[in-house]
């Protein structure tokens, strides 16, 4: 497990763009905090890691947003308004999963009998005792 504190969304993008300079492909990770903790602000700082210059937002109304113009594809889903776990077969997403990609699964508890065991998953926290802007990202 790897413990990071930020200050600052800039610290949390930050930390997004390191982890995502050590993938090779083929890696998941899921997404887990509340509103408004820096899930999106993370996912962008990763795809800045890959290379990734298009802008990156979530997807919250097409589930998953594909971004190929990277040294790896990058597949980023926010599941957050999914009505059922089948939705996910219907967008194919073991296509995604199981490809030459990296995939980042925001809200993927709601989703969670799907993921695989070898998932990263990262957790950001916020702690108002500790400022704002602290952001306790966790990865195990």
């Amino acid at each position: 497990m790897e413990v990071f504190e930020t200050f600052s969304s800039e610290e949390t993008f930050n930390i997004g763009k390191q982890i995502a300079e050590t993938v090779s492909g083929g890696e998941i990770f899921t997404l887990i905090g509340d509103l408004g903790v820096g899930k999106t602000v993370f996912t962008q700082g990763f795809a800045e890691g890959l290379g990734i210059e298009d802008a990156v937002n979530s997807p919250t109304f097409t589930i998953v947003q594909v971004y190929e113009d990277g040294r790896i594809p990058f597949y980023h889903f926010d599941v957050y308004r999914i009505g059922d776990v089948d939705e996910m077969d219907e967008i194919g997403y073991e296509d995604y999963f199981y490809g030459e990609g990296v995939s980042i699964i925001e809200w993927a508890d709601l989703i969670k009998e799907i993921i695989p065991d070898n998932a990263k998953r990262i957790e950001i926290t916020k702690d108002l005792s500790k400022g704002l802007d602290y952001r306790r990202i966790t990865i195990s």
